[in-house]
């Protein structure tokens, strides 16, 4: 069994590990949960005055059983219906990559389409929608990820949305690592919130 990296050199080692397996600073933040920052900064060499604060999130035990995984989208799903209800939601966006599972499982539910935001290798937080699933334009939709912690991602995420002519009514996350409660002037739920105090 895995457990929890709690040392800032072991967390370095990893996000040096996996640099070195060609994955890029978004998806290193993807696998550790932790924030671009914090990743930019495990992989630099300065010292620890520059040392963002962070939460470590790990969310394995969820991880590793689809069962556990579509209880959590089924709670999402829920979250959604009570904030929006359940008839107002068109489409279920799932911001890559730990975002897809949830999000699969919210569409299932709410009965919606669903697609993704791809996240590329261009800057942090960029990506762009995919056109292989459900479209965007017209539809009122809802973002699902797994953690929140800069919110820049998201943002990016409400953006290409608004461009290609969606209309986004909410974002839940399982963890938000934020005290936002909106971001781009969308409801921003997090299922637990985990701040540093």
């Amino acid at each position: 069994m895995s457990t929890m990296v709690l040392s800032i050199e072991e967390l370095k080692v990893l996000a040096s590990n996996l640099r070195k397996e060609g994955l890029n600073t978004q998806q290193i933040a993807d696998e550790l949960s932790l924030s671009q920052d914090t990743i930019t900064w495990l992989l630099s060499d300065t010292g620890d005055d520059d040392r963002p604060t962070d939460v470590r999130i790990g969310w394995r035990t969820l991880g590793v059983r689809p069962h556990r995984l579509a209880a959590v989208g089924s709670i999402m799903a829920d979250v959604a219906d009570e904030e929006i209800g359940y008839d107002s939601i068109d489409t279920v966006v799932g911001i890559s990559i730990n975002g897809i599972t949830f999000a699969y499982e919210v569409a299932r539910v709410l009965e919606s389409d669903m697609t993704v935001f791809r996240t590329t290798d261009e800057g942090s937080g960029s990506g762009s929608l995919s056109n292989k699933y459900g479209q965007v334009a017209g539809k009122r939709v809802v973002i699902i990820d797994d953690v929140l912690s800069s919110g820049v991602t998201m943002s990016k995420t409400i953006h290409s949305i608004r461009e290609a002519g969606g209309e986004v009514v909410l974002a839940i996350v399982l963890v938000n690592k934020t005290t936002r409660n909106e971001i781009e002037d969308v409801p921003l739920r997090g299922l637990i919130r985990a701040v540093a105090v």
